[in-house]
């Protein structure tokens, strides 16, 4: 699958992170992908505890695209 950040809509609540290590934050709070700050989209296997971030987004910020 796909993941898509939209970092305009994220709101800094931290919520991807506590669910999964693939999410990190810039120095403002807004998300980024954990090795590569600049990346916004990736293809990942899917996994759990990213389907829990992905939907529990309250803004939708992180995207779930199929590949």
């Amino acid at each position: 699958m796909k993941i898509t950040l939209i970092p305009e809509r994220c709101i800094a609540c931290g919520l991807c992170q506590t669910y999964s290590e693939l999410f990190d934050y810039h120095d403002n709070g807004i998300v980024r992908f954990y090795d590569d700050p600049d990346e916004l989209q990736r293809n990942i296997t899917e996994t759990s505890d990213v389907l829990e971030a992905v939907r529990n987004c309250p803004t939708h910020a992180l995207v779930k695209n199929q590949s």
